[in-house]
């Protein structure tokens, strides 16, 4: 269904409401929904997420920002509101990647901003997002603007679209909104190119949200609604009514400016809607930006801007909402980040966490008001290649900070040139003032130029500097060096290093920093191999850096463990027994030291679905490691997890799912110890299992 009405940003047709009639809209709202009320808590509330892009930490109002932003000020104030709150990653990908995930950067092989056409980096369909979490718990889910986590190209056609990542709907750029915000032409609907849209992109975001909030289907579900705008990211272009309150309408600093404006008034749209839609105190809402400015003038007194990791590239706001819920009027001086939105989230709409490491924290506690209550599992940490410095962590009021030793091989000498052919180019147009202004040459190399010619060289500059997939293997193995220890509760600036007056706060940080940077490296992956991004595994990790001594017993008895063409599940199962029998037989089964005859015999009852006074068809319904099912088949339950005991395994089996299950004690005992050997081993202790596998007696260990 196409539209030509000249307001229309959507096949959807939300009407197009003025902006005076919205703000008033929207302060009514404000003034009303923030109502503290005591509530019971909401089981699935609704979820929305607004992200900025390279918004400073003092931009707006609430913050002490030269902006107007009357919505957002009014929702940090009659919210919660976090003075040390910080983006995922100093640049977009890594920090879109961390916030979605709840795990580092370099998990999920994010090294530094993708570029689709030369990289075959993208976000894994192995990481298991915030909307796939939300969706399997029967949320509504949609995303809305910029993406820049891998789309597709013909270079490299593979690369996942959001809705392999967990979105129902999508409405996305791939990377910035080009040729700028105004009329953009680069956006997509649910794999399918708008052309040309009228408008500013921060409103042809919000109308697209509305419009999937008036008609998208299935209403009575909770919703998850990702917002991520593209202001005030470079190439800038806002109202000149409002660009004409911070200055001269052509100053890029005032553009900036009334950029984040702009999106202000629109957010107030959105929240008017929310409104409409549903009540506030069941719809949550985080503001946040993906990382810290590139105008030094809007980080506040803090060291560096966008794409280094001091706390200037990092630090940004952080404004969460929900009335009835979390504690309104609250000013949180605790570190927190976007790596902790996953974890919060699921607490807040009671669903399970993944199944995996995750590197946040669950921020309940502190935005109930509970901050004694509140134990970070580990400190918040960054690690970006091309930073200087490379890595930081954060550790209640210190900050360690270290850079990466030696140089990585980029052309210097074909950067240098470049950089003086542009200069060059400025200077005899007469418009490097202009096209510097408010900023430095050197920032705008990566933020843009209006002149179009320039814009071309920048475009070759770009790639010289780039990240190369090449890397990898080099950064795998990287060694750090000139570590420097700050208090930011004293030292927010970053201007005096303690790392020799402060000597074991200095090597305790120093230590679990480069644990953690290491951990999180052994982990990335390596698009350099041809094997490029893991593929999702549905259950077991057999793949992964942790396996188990359950993965050991099927590796050195070569148990198969996927299904073959036409294969039925059942079938698989009598095929794993008939091997097992076979291999009794001869007295080749081998069992690994976590592995017992008790546990080997609970696999046998666990296999066989033959008598109803076995287990019966347990892994019909439970998954082997890289067992299939069909995609369009929900995921099943894992048999993994914490340890369980006898008596909470006889009473999971006394409910109506597992009626036809019938275990006397022994064999409840033998499939408690199957489930023991599920307990996850890193890749030494794995391999150990392997070496030290003993032949198992038959006659001795089964009688």
């Amino acid at each position: 269904m196409n539209c030509n009405m000249k307001h229309c940003q959507s096949p959807l047709c939300p009407p197009h409401v003025s902006s005076v009639a919205a703000l008033m809209r929207a302060g009514l709202v404000l003034s009303l929904l923030f109502f503290n009320t005591a509530l019971a808590p909401a089981s699935q509330p609704n979820v929305v997420i607004l992200l900025a892009d390279d918004l400073g930490y003092q931009d707006l109002g609430c913050y002490g920002g030269p902006v107007k932003t009357p919505v957002l000020d009014t929702l940090a104030r009659n919210g919660v509101q976090f003075s040390n709150f910080y983006s995922g990653a100093a640049v977009c990908s890594p920090s879109r990647a961390v916030l979605l995930t709840g795990r580092t950067n370099l998990r999920s092989g994010i090294y530094s901003w993708i570029n689709d056409h030369d990289q075959k980096a993208h976000l894994p369909r192995s990481e298991i997002t915030i909307a796939e979490m939300l969706q399997s718990a029967g949320y509504a889910t949609a995303h809305f603007g910029k993406w820049h986590l891998g789309m597709p190209t013909n270079a490299h056609p593979d690369k996942p679209t959001p809705d392999q990542q967990g979105f129902h709907y999508w409405f996305a750029t791939a990377n910035n909104a080009q040729p700028s915000h105004h009329h953009p032409v680069n956006f997509i609907r649910n794999g399918n190119a708008t052309g040309k849209l009228e408008g500013y992109a921060c409103d042809i975001v919000v109308n697209d949200a509305i419009g999937w909030l008036d008609n998208r289907p299935a209403k009575a579900k909770p919703f998850l609604l990702n917002i991520w705008f593209h202001e005030p990211h470079a190439p800038l272009a806002a109202p000149k009514s409002l660009t004409a309150q911070y200055g001269d309408t052509g100053d890029p600093a005032a553009v900036y400016s009334a950029t984040i404006a702009n999106t202000d008034q629109a957010i107030g749209r959105l929240l008017a809607k929310l409104q409409e839609v549903d009540s506030r105190e069941n719809t949550l809402v985080i503001y946040a930006s993906d990382n810290g400015s590139y105008r030094s003038d809007r980080v506040g007194n803090l060291r560096g801007t966008k794409g280094t990791n001091y706390e200037g590239g990092i630090r940004v706001p952080g404004i969460f909402s929900w009335p009835g819920h979390w504690q309104n009027g609250q000013v949180i001086d605790q570190p927190a980040g976007l790596v902790d939105l996953l974890p919060t989230i699921a607490q807040a709409a009671n669903v399970k966490l993944p199944d995996r490491h995750l590197d946040g924290t669950d921020l309940s506690n502190l935005l109930r008001g509970h901050q004694g209550q509140f134990k970070r599992h580990q400190p918040l940490f960054w690690m970006l290649p091309l930073s200087g410095p490379a890595i930081a962590i954060r550790d209640q009021q210190y900050s360690l900070v270290a850079y990466r030793q030696g140089a990585l091989p980029k052309d210097e000498q074909s950067i240098t040139a470049i950089k003086q052919q542009i200069k060059e180019l400025l200077i005899s147009k007469s418009i490097f003032e202009s096209e510097t202004r408010g900023s430095t040459f050197d920032k705008q190399l990566f933020e843009g130029f209006n002149d179009r010619e320039a814009e071309q060289l920048r475009g070759r500059f770009i790639r010289l500097n780039q990240f190369h997939e090449s890397w990898i293997p080099g950064l795998k193995q990287s060694s750090f060096d000139r570590f420097e220890l700050y208090d930011l509760s004293d030292d927010p600036g970053q201007q005096q290093d303690l790392s020799v007056r402060l000597p074991v706060v200095h090597y305790k940080l120093k230590k679990r920093l480069q644990a953690l940077a290491y951990d999180a490296l052994d982990e990335a992956v390596d698009w350099s191999d041809s094997s490029g991004a893991p593929k999702p595994l549905r259950v077991h990790r057999l793949k992964s850096s942790y396996r188990s001594g359950f993965d050991a017993f099927l590796y050195v008895n070569r148990i198969p463990t996927e299904l073959e063409q036409g294969e039925t599940h059942e079938e698989l199962c009598d095929r794993i027994l008939g091997r097992l029998a076979n291999q009794e037989g001869r007295v080749l089964i081998k069992l690994p030291p976590l592995m017992d005859g008790q546990a080997y015999a609970g696999f046998k009852i666990a296999l066989d679905g033959r008598t109803r006074a076995g287990a019966g068809r347990c892994f019909h319904c439970h998954q082997l490691p890289n067992l299939d099912h069909p995609e369009a088949e929900p995921l099943v339950p894992t048999l993994r997890g914490p340890a369980i005991t006898k008596a909470q395994l006889a009473s999971i089996l006394n409910d109506a799912t597992h009626q036809d299950i019938q275990l006397n004690e022994d064999g409840l005992s033998k499939i408690v110890s199957l489930l023991q050997t599920f307990d996850d081993l890193p890749d030494q202790p794995f391999r150990q299992q392997i070496l030290d596998a003993k032949v198992l007696n038959i006659t001795g260990d089964l009688q």
